[in-house]
């Protein structure tokens, strides 16, 4: 289904005001009380429903829905080692494509329309997110296994796999994905540094997940994690670091000079007990860029970016003991990409992409109170009505296309990737 030449909202409410949004050619044209639907405009009747920036998530392996419930309560490298990666010797280019639609499909009923994903197969990732209507920030995993020789012979390998990314339409955004400093070798992660600012691309790494990881760098390389990937090259304005638990403040400092952005993922820290919350006053402190990412499904369980934003929020409240902490306004911006210009977060202005959400002011959750405050504390992805990316409605009314067979798929070949 292709997207709508022009479409309205009209009888929306934004920051409690009557107001009506045109869209044209995937991006917002006006916004206002006064817009109103032109001829050959698709139209959408608000009936009330708040209108709202769409949500980021900022790291996750999207097709990892075919391992959910799969391996629960182990600790991290124990999970990895015993399960996720034996089923994922077994994957074939469309358990990725399927994985990647259901994926899809729980972000668009949640309101995420843009995902940053790191995961095999980056090709058939994009072909599903395309045909999804979602944007992602896509790169294939990069695991070299600590061998410089291996990973050289991957490199024409991860070449070609970026160009073809390249050539995708404009929902992909191309990325190289090294998946951290523990399974990428040092002159990998040079290379990959390189060419990633020689192509202005983004680099998405899981960094300081665990205190294990920052005492076996120390030992290995003689400093921290995040001084030893700037030896590298590896820090600049278009690098994400996934976790960012065990950071210290020398670190947050050179991460905030840098440029480069931390994407905290709570529910998977947590689930996964990796023994830390992430600094956030520390991290604030330093001017750090943030953002907010679900991780897999496999170690959160869902894709739910409302979840995260409430478990976001209130960590950093109860790891300080300050109430204060992370408050609604400030938390719903860096779950919305709106605190790292690497994510690309879409505000509610003309000339922007036309990506946002329709939420029902009539359910438990939102019907009374402070909506930013309901968003954050009280309410799931179920209060969604509506997602929107690039002037198309993907979901109306809950209802999103393709659902079923999605769920049919990833049900059948789950079984078989992580049957015994």
């Amino acid at each position: 289904m292709s997207a709508p030449e022009s479409l309205t909202i009209t009888n929306a409410r934004l920051d409690g005001e009557p107001v009506a949004l045109r869209c044209a050619d995937g991006l917002i044209e006006a916004i206002g009380p006064e817009v109103a639907v032109q001829p050959g405009d698709e139209a959408i009747d608000a009936g009330g429903k708040h209108l709202v920036p769409p949500f980021v998530n900022g790291h996750t392996h999207a097709a990892m829905t075919l391992f959910r419930g799969f391996g629960d309560d182990l600790p991290l490298m124990e999970w990895l080692e015993r399960y996720i990666w034996p089923a994922e010797a077994r994957l074939q280019p469309e358990d990725v494509y399927w994985g990647t639609r259901l994926a899809a499909i729980e972000m668009i009923r949640s309101g995420t329309t843009r995902f940053v994903d790191m995961y095999w197969q980056a090709t058939h990732v994009a072909r599903a997110v395309e045909d999804a209507g979602v944007r992602a920030v896509i790169s294939s995993v990069m695991i070299d296994g600590l061998d410089p020789e291996r990973g050289e012979g991957m490199r024409a390998q991860a070449v070609e796999d970026l160009d073809a990314l390249a050539e995708r339409g404009p929902l992909i955004t191309p990325a190289f994905g090294p998946h951290a400093i523990y399974t990428v070798s040092s002159e990998s992660l040079r290379w990959l540094a390189g060419l990633a600012a020689e192509r202005d691309l983004i680099l998405s790494i899981h960094l300081s997940e665990t205190e294990r990881e920052v005492a076996d760098c120390l030992e290995a390389h003689g400093k921290r994690p995040a001084h030893y990937l700037d030896e590298l090259g590896f820090l600049g304005p278009r690098t994400i670091l996934a976790h960012g638990v065990w950071l210290d403040r020398s670190e947050l400092a050179l991460i905030a000079e840098r440029g480069a952005t931390v994407v905290t993922n709570p529910a998977a820290n947590m689930k996964l007990a990796v023994g830390a919350a992430f600094p956030y006053v520390e991290a604030t402190g330093a001017g750090v860029r943030l953002g907010l990412g679900t991780d897999g499904v496999s170690s959160n369980s869902n894709l739910d970016m409302l979840e995260e934003l409430k478990l976001f929020s209130l960590l950093a409240k109860h790891a300080t003991g300050d109430p204060a902490l992370a408050p609604a306004h400030e938390a719903l911006a860096i779950a919305r990409g709106l605190r790292s210009s690497a994510l690309g977060g879409t505000p509610l202005v003309p000339g922007e992409p036309a990506d946002f959400l329709l939420v029902d002011h009539e359910t438990p959750e939102l019907v009374v109170g402070d909506l930013e405050a309901d968003l954050t504390y009280a309410a799931s992805g179920s209060v969604v009505d509506t997602t929107v990316v690039a002037g198309r409605p993907l979901m109306r009314g809950r209802e999103v296309e393709g659902e079923d067979e999605a769920l049919a798929q990833v049900r059948e070949r789950a079984s078989r990737l992580t049957a015994p």
